[in-house]
């Protein structure tokens, strides 16, 4: 029989009992030299991290992304350097309003991160599975969040807030269509896209700049659930989404997903009729076509998940050579606040936690000290702790510099106030969905804004009103009769969001 090994305490020392606790006498009391009882005890009650203020419930897995197209042209970037290169992949699904014990099939829209582990450091896709979002300036973004989140009387999620945010910032009705949409309860991640939904930057060798929009297409199709499916399944099980990922990884049926990328030259920004850095937008394919890059593959349930989703902290700050921001006004606000939010959930060395920490990449810097420092960074010459310095310490890389960012001069270009623009692109989306589409659409609106005052739903009929008289005719006569019954028929048409 084969010896197990020793229990030890934090500190590596064996511990001669874990069942019992050191009293004076034989019905105590408990002595305060039982250093494990409370080292034990203590633990516990520091077992719990805050949880994300967005994005909290999650699902994850390990794999691998591998190029199968050349791209070289466009960027750069070493993980897209030649065809067969294979790149480690953390992923992470998660749902947006929702908190840690959330159900699953809620009727939200969805994170989409992956954390690729390239040989030049690590590069994170921090997207949703819609190719757009409902503000484009992270001025309002915390104002949006906590529409989203409850209400600091009541303690209950609010459609009044959402739905009074949403028709004072026109601009969400493209989301908003979206989300109450046949898309708006995807069946688990495995049948949703993936979307940068910003727009990108990539630069090739030659210097030449390029806009870009990330695309990750399900090969699995889209399968939904509409209201009545969805309420059903969360009174059997709120953890559905996990409970299918990590059946479908045992069974080895490993999700994969299709990466392509839109691609506009730098000097065509300005041409179109919309801002091109307005994430409220997407970019007409007949104009941009998909370009396909590689597939993703998922294969791998991590063997802890606090360890290595809880602890992953994706930010789209974490960019490689060869791929930058753009003018977006959404992605330069979360270039500093999603690095922020981890520092303070995690702590100041987050990235060095394992889910973060490069695997192909060496990690040179002159960060110091701070709470949870458990490495080393002084380059085997404790004197090389600034820069410059004469003791061989790490020094800048001139040749990973980016090429000067070149864009329109007038400001006004991309001051972005509403216009008919807003309702265009939501205008063509609704004229794509079917009969029955649509009849679900407005079903869902009865469900969403049932609850709502009598001065929230008139606001927000004037703004689907200018998207489409019978899209708000629709809506408006779903409310008033209050009939949530829905479809109980497996939603599996799909229509292209963002093909518009």
């Amino acid at each position: 029989m084969m010896k197990k090994p020793t229990l030890t305490t934090s500190a590596g020392t064996p511990v001669p009992t874990n069942e019992t606790s050191k009293t004076a006498g034989p019905r105590g009391p408990l002595l305060l030299d039982d250093y494990q009882l409370i080292e034990k005890l203590a633990h516990q009650n520091r077992e719990r991290i805050p949880e994300r203020t967005v994005h909290a419930k999650g699902w994850g897995l390990e794999g691998t992304f591998t190029v199968t197209h050349d791209i070289t042209k466009y960027t750069c970037a070493d993980l897209f350097s030649e065809i067969g290169k294979k790149t480690d992949v953390l992923s992470r699904w998660s749902t947006v309003a929702g908190e840690s014990g959330a159900a699953d099939a809620e009727r939200d829209v969805r994170g989409f991160s992956l954390k690729f582990y390239t040989e030049q450091g690590n590069w994170d896709m921090v997207g949703n599975n819609t190719p757009i979002f409902f503000i484009r300036d992270g001025y309002k973004f915390p104002d949006f969040i906590r529409t989203q989140k409850r209400h600091p009387k009541t303690n209950l999620r609010s459609p009044e807030a959402m739905f009074d945010f949403w028709a004072a910032q026109p601009e969400s009705v493209h989301q908003v269509t979206i989300l109450m949409s046949d898309r708006g309860i995807p069946k688990n991640p495995m049948y949703m896209n993936g979307y940068g939904s910003h727009t990108f930057s990539m630069w090739n060798a030659s210097g030449e700049r390029f806009w870009v929009k990330f695309h990750f297409k399900t090969q699995q199709g889209h399968e939904h659930y509409t209201n009545e499916e969805a309420e059903k399944l969360i009174g059997k099980t709120r953890e559905s989404y996990q409970e299918d990922l990590i059946n479908a990884v045992e069974e080895g049926k490993f999700p994969k997903w299709t990466l392509y990328i839109q691609v506009m030259p730098e000097e065509e920004a300005g041409q179109q009729e919309y801002n091109p850095f307005d994430i409220t937008k997407v970019w007409p394919h007949d104009d941009y076509p998909l370009i396909e890059v590689g597939e993703l593959e998922m294969n791998k349930v991590p063997e802890n998940y606090f360890q290595m989703i809880e602890n992953a902290a994706y930010s789209p700050s974490n960019v490689v050579p060869g791929i930058g921001f753009s003018p977006d006004k959404m992605l330069q606000s979360r270039v500093f606040s999603y690095a922020d939010a981890h520092r303070y959930r995690l702590g100041t060395h987050y990235e060095a936690l394992p889910a973060n920490a490069p695997k192909n990449a060496k990690v040179n810097h002159y960060h110091k000290d701070g709470a949870m420092r458990f490495f080393t960074n002084d380059f085997g010459n404790p004197d090389a702790y600034y820069e410059p310095n004469q003791y061989e310490g790490p020094v800048a890389d001139e040749t990973v510099k980016e090429p000067p960012l070149r864009i329109d001069g007038d400001a006004d270009r991309y001051y972005q106030e509403e216009s008919d623009i807003d309702y265009k692109q939501p205008r063509k989306l609704y004229e794509m969905f079917s009969d029955d589409q649509k009849e679900r659409l407005y079903k869902n609106y009865a469900a969403a804004m049932g609850p709502c005052s009598d001065g929230v739903k008139q606001r927000w009929y004037a703004v689907l009103e200018k998207v489409h008289p019978d899209y708000a005719a629709g809506v408006r006569k779903a409310v008033e009769s209050l009939d949530t019954d829905v479809n109980a028929v497996p939603v599996t048409e799909d229509t292209p969001m963002d093909d518009q």
